[in-house]
């Protein structure tokens, strides 16, 4: 049986943001795919053009494979019944600590144990402990000995904003499988994406996630880390990257860009699974431990220079540029902008904001932030300005929008965002990490 015949069924479960992006790049791929989601009012959002997150051209693409009747969606296990491939796509919820809540995607992938039909596929991409495919293995057997099926991790590569884009053109892609027999039919699915595949064991392309996120987490609290040592000796950490990216060792495209500690639950996440793995086996993670440690105490770098400027909080307005944790995204959840600004409310500031994809505020946040219409409204009359969240747009604004700014005139800009525009700007307080 050929991929891409139409005799070929993908089933993606978990219609969130890695499951949707999944079945519309697969289904515009030519597949017949099948998003299931055992949330009926999800699927119901979906089959009304109405998507559950927010990311560029993914409304396009999710219409496109409804259209051409590739794509559909369904809250019914037995669907999936004539499945098979079985692509296991559950975004892995995580908790204010940064653990994952991985009996979520355990329960939801053993719930649809009974409707897997002999010789069906199973490729995990869900944020996953390692050991956890061993784990639904086990129990596969135990609920429904004798069946024939098989396993195989691809770790997912999901980027907000840039979602699509790295789906289907990605570098390379890591797949993790058993059975040699299973490479030919994974080869075949994934070649209209890419034909570079780093194959290895199961286990290896589970580790091989964690390994990833937390180097990168690594490389951010490195550069950091560095800014503040850079502060307080007359150098400039902007200088330093271009430096550092010059040797080939590290290269242009390495995580050193000084900037907002890492958010969002995906970096801080994978370095909680290495450190828990080490706990359990008794095993030294002083490098882990400590990359967690400088990012918390990183966070704190907004905070101190909005102090240094202000001196006090009470009667002053604190403009701030940005709420989703990055761009591309509508996402307030984890959102240090949105921390800093709670923060900055419970010492008395008047916080308004704009952010493009923010429209409307959860009922707890209405109470401490003021969200305004157009980035120009909320620079009138602030005392400081905080850029959080380094949206195309505000590259727009130019010196003079700043000149409504109250004293002491203060633009917090941790990742040097706006530097072509405002350093050096006269009346200006431009403050950025590692900057001089």
């Amino acid at each position: 049986m050929a991929i891409g015949e139409a005799t070929m069924s993908i089933a993606v479960l978990g219609m969130w943001h890695l499951g949707t992006v999944t079945a519309g790049c697969l289904a515009n791929k030519g597949y017949s795919v099948i998003g299931y989601d055992q949330n009926a009012d999800t699927v119901a959002m979906l089959e009304s053009r109405n998507l559950p997150v927010n990311e560029p051209g993914l409304s396009e693409l999710i219409e496109t494979g409804m259209k051409s009747k590739l794509l559909s969606f369904t809250s019914d296990p037995s669907a999936i019944t004539e499945c098979d491939i079985i692509w296991a796509a559950y975004d892995t919820p995580v908790d204010e600590q940064d653990r994952a809540d991985v009996n979520f995607v355990l329960s939801s992938l053993e719930a649809i144990f009974p409707y897997l039909k002999e010789g069906a596929l199973i490729i995990i991409s869900s944020q996953l402990p390692v050991g956890t495919t061993s784990r639904l293995e086990t129990r596969l057997r135990e609920k429904r000995p004798g069946i024939s099926v098989s396993f195989a991790y691809v770790p997912e590569n999901l980027r907000l904003g840039k979602a699509i884009e790295v789906f289907n053109h990605p570098d390379r892609i890591v797949v993790g499988v058993r059975a040699e027999r299973d490479k030919t039919l994974i080869a075949g699915l994934l070649q209209p994406f890419s034909d570079n595949i780093i194959w290895m064991s199961v286990e290896s392309a589970e580790m091989t996630k964690h390994a990833i996120n937390a180097f990168l987490a690594t490389s951010v609290a490195f550069i950091n880390e560095l800014s503040g040592v850079c502060e307080h000796y007359g150098a400039d950490v902007s200088e330093v990257e271009k430096g550092l990216k010059s040797d080939h060792r590290i290269g242009r495209h390495a995580y050193l860009r000084p900037g907002p500690a890492f958010a969002g639950g995906t970096l801080a996440r994978d370095l909680k699974y290495l450190i828990s793995f080490g706990r359990e086996r008794e095993l030294p993670t002083p490098l882990f431990l400590g990359v967690a440690e400088s990012n918390e105490l990183h966070k704190k770098w907004t905070r101190r220079k909005l102090e240094e400027a202000l001196k006090t909080f009470k009667g002053k307005r604190v403009a701030v540029l940005g709420l989703t944790y990055k761009p591309g995204t509508d996402t307030l959840r984890r959102s240090e902008a949105v921390e800093t600004a709670r923060w900055l409310s419970e010492r008395g500031a008047e916080v308004v904001a704009y952010d493009p994809a923010v429209k409307s505020l959860p009922a707890t946040l209405e109470k401490i932030i003021r969200l305004c219409d157009g980035p120009c409204e909320i620079l009138k009359g602030a005392h400081a300005v905080l850029l959080k969240t380094p949206w195309p747009e505000f590259k727009k604004l130019k010196a003079e929008d700043f000149a409504f700014l109250t004293d002491p005139r203060a633009v917090i800009d941790p990742g040097g965002f706006m530097s072509d525009t405002l350093k050096n700007q006269p009346g200006i307080v431009y403050v950025t990490i590692g900057g001089k």
